[in-house]
């Protein structure tokens, strides 16, 4: 069985008041995300489930987070490159995307453009795993790194890409 890690940034659509997890607590372009991951936790092929699903959060507040982790609402969401540079610098959380991406047999990233080019500097995520939803301009890069990239359609993942991100998941390690 195929594992599997999911990755989107926070959203300023927050769902509950207080603490919550990670997964439960943002709503808005995230829902499209959540749902991918619904999905994938429950697709199967002859009884047998296809993958072992993960999902984390890069937060405006915490840095990356795994969806099971208890956060507390914050005020405000990164909206672009300063916020997503002043947060990377404040807590890392590339290198922990890419430490927890080694653990994994696939890694799909659906975050915005200018934060996916920080990850493409950076180095940090593993060669030949990952499937990008991200802007064709990334494309010539993401080949050479051995990456799958699917043009972002949608509000992050886009109905057909989620399609296709399923049917990869089904497909032996």
């Amino acid at each position: 069985m195929k594992r599997v890690l999911v990755v989107t940034n926070d959203s300023s659509v927050f769902l509950r008041d207080g603490i919550a997890s990670a997964f439960e607590m943002f709503g808005g372009r995230m829902t499209e995300v959540k749902n991918l991951v619904a999905r994938l936790d429950s697709a199967e092929r002859g009884g047998r489930k296809l993958c072992d699903v993960s999902f984390g959060v890069i937060s405006s507040r915490y840095g990356f987070v795994p969806g099971n982790f208890v956060i507390m609402r914050y005020a405000g969401a990164m909206s672009c490159r300063e916020d997503y540079e002043r947060v990377q610098s404040e807590t890392g959380y590339i290198g922990r995307i890419g430490e927890a991406a080694a653990h994994f047999d696939m890694t799909v990233i659906c975050v915005p453009k200018d934060m996916f080019a920080m990850m493409l500097d950076s180095g940090a995520l593993p060669d030949g795993k990952v499937v990008a939803v991200a802007d064709p301009r990334f494309g010539e890069e993401c080949r050479a790194r051995g990456w799958t990239l699917l043009e972002r359609r949608g509000a992050r993942v886009g109905r057909e890409n989620a399609d296709e991100i399923v049917r990869m998941a089904g497909e032996p390690a």
